[in-house]
């Protein structure tokens, strides 16, 4: 489904709140009641979220957003995310990259870093860095998920243990409120976990949409984590169970 400016942005809406009215986006968006109550029947029409009375809400959690649809959500905000990042990788330094929109975000910022070692289960990632000479990649094999790129499975479980790198750049598809780390593909879910098993310092990279998502499988908690960067933790909860765990928080976000 194409979507419109405006129903990317209701779309992320719901992702960073959880549930919008109808009121509130007419007022937002300067447009008629009515033209919001279309955008959402297309998109719930599309399955992108659930409409309720007088507004909407997100989806319940059994399947993720397409490829290209996740890369227009918060796009700015990923675009900030992945240069703070960057920032904390120094060159000579060698690092996992995991699948996601927003590790892929990270990649981009590291072309002008030398020396590194980039191990990744991610085409997209490999092909952002592959046509410089400064730093090495090496992608993990195993079975390319066609929906996105992303390499997942036993081989690749296999694979990723095989070493023991400075940093690992790690997504997720959800955060919820306990501090879970969540998506919605077992077999991602278990590169994911051998990623940060394997690393001596842990970045978890995602945007304030993540927080409250509903995803199956558990990747772990954000305890297992050693920094956070994010636009902005909206939530206390989630901010304390960080300070509690002494996790390093960024947050790009500065009005």
């Amino acid at each position: 489904m194409y979507l419109s400016k405006r129903q990317k942005e209701i779309l992320d809406h719901v992702l960073r709140n959880g549930e919008v009215f109808v009121d509130d986006l007419a007022n937002e968006f300067d447009v008629s009641p009515q033209t919001i109550r279309m955008d959402l029947r297309e998109l719930d029409k599309a399955e992108k979220l659930e409409r309720t009375h007088g507004g909407a809400r997100a989806k319940n959690g059994k399947k993720n957003l397409a490829y290209e649809e996740r890369k227009e959500i918060a796009a700015a905000e990923k675009v900030g995310i992945g240069h703070a990042a960057a920032k904390l990788i120094p060159d000579n330094a060698s690092l996992f990259i995991n699948i996601g929109t927003t590790t892929e975000a990270v990649s981009d910022a590291l072309g002008q870093h030398s020396g590194l070692l980039i191990i990744t289960n991610n085409i997209n990632v490999a092909s952002n860095l592959a046509l410089g000479e400064a730093n090495e990649i090496v992608v993990a094999g195993g079975t390319v998920r066609a929906s996105d790129g992303g390499i997942i499975g036993e081989a690749t479980v296999d694979f990723i243990n095989q070493f023991m790198v400075d940093f690992a750049i790690i997504g997720t598809s959800a955060i919820a409120e306990d501090g879970a780390l969540l998506d919605f593909d077992y077999r991602e879910v278990k590169v994911s976990q051998a990623i940060m098993k394997n690393a001596r310092h842990v970045i978890l990279v995602a945007d304030g949409t993540k927080l409250g998502r509903k995803a199956h499988a558990r990747i772990g908690h954000i305890s297992q984590i050693d920094t956070f960067v994010t636009d902005a933790i909206q939530s206390d909860d989630l901010r304390q169970l960080c300070l509690d765990a002494d996790i390093d928080i960024i947050e790009t976000k500065t009005d």
